[in-house]
This record gives structure tokens, sequence and C-alpha cells, in this order.
């Protein structure tokens, strides 16, 4: 079934390829809950299929790809070794730590806990910023974004407060690197 599956999505993902997709992502959103051998065994081992099946050019474009296991830290230097350009994470990991684990192979994406969403706008801009103040100097490979998926009953003017937040913070920092 996992053979088929891969199989499945990989074929799925290079459809969208073909269709125009800037990148495609790969979700195991259950992954961090194996034990070390089932982590390897029954996710990383079709992760690695289906990333080395992709097609990574279309029109003469890199097609960007990106991997995400929810709770998945553990294992970021195996993920990040996958042939995936980005690596997601989670709100459990700390973003500075996975930066230096990883170095500059690939770039990282998240991981701003989704129930902060829930929190006042100036909350929600409080924790953007530390997030984006954790990865670190140059704010360059790192691609904002949440920990895991939003809730349908988050507040509308705690997104716009986050993304407002993430752009004009962001600019601020690129000022301050560059």
């Amino acid at each position: 079934i996992l053979d088929i599956n891969a199989e499945a999505v990989a074929a799925y993902l290079n459809a969208q390829i073909e269709a125009g997709a800037q990148a495609v992502m790969v979700f195991d959103s259950w992954g961090g809950v194996l034990a070390e051998r089932a982590f390897q065994r029954f996710s990383l081992e079709y992760t690695r299929r289906v990333v080395q099946a992709l097609r990574r050019e279309h029109e003469g474009e890199r097609v960007p790809c990106i991997v995400f296991t929810k709770g998945g830290a553990q294992w970021l230097e195996e993920i990040a070794a996958c042939g995936a350009d980005v690596v997601g994470l989670d709100w459990t990991a700390d973003l500075g730590q996975a930066r230096r684990r990883v170095d500059d192979r690939v770039a990282l994406q998240g991981n701003l806990d989704p129930n902060v969403l829930f929190a006042s706008p100036e909350t929600v801009a409080v924790e953007a910023k530390k997030v984006l103040d954790s990865y670190g100097p140059g704010n360059t490979g790192h691609v904002f974004n949440l920990g895991h998926g939003i809730s349908q009953f988050t507040p509308p003017d705690r997104v716009t407060a986050l993304v407002d937040t993430v752009h004009a913070y962001s600019r601020e920092l690129r000022k301050k690197s560059a």
C-alpha cells in the first residue's frame, strides 16, 4: 500500500508541476508519532521515493520541493538529506537550533504555533517576531509559516495581523542585515 501511495503522490505532484505549480509540498502529518525505526521504514523511506520521482523543472524553471513531517524535528538532518529543497517545521522545534543543525543544506519553513492566532492581534505580532528572530541573522532561507494548519475558527483579523507583521518585520530585518 505504501508503494502505491508513494507512486500516486509523486504522479499527483508531477501533474501539479506540469500544470504550473511553482512549488510542491509533501506532508506527513503523523510521522512524528512513530518510533525511530518505524519512522525510517514507513515514513522517511517513502518520502524519499516521492521526492526522487518528482520532475524538478518545468519550462526552464526550478520547482522547489518542501517536505513537512509534523513532530519530526528529531530526524531533521535525515529529512534534510531526502532531496527536498525546504524542510517544514512545526511549532515544537526551535527554529534557530534547526538552522544550525542543517546549516545551508536546505531552507526551513515554519513554525508559528497556529493556536497563537486565537490571542490578541498584539500577541500575534509579538509571537510572529519571535519566530523571525529565532531564525537568526539574515533571514534568508526561511519561509515563514504556521507550524501546522489553521483552524476554521481562526479570527480573520488575527491572520491579517500575522501577515502584516511578517511583511513589515521581515523588511526591517533585511534592512538591518544589508
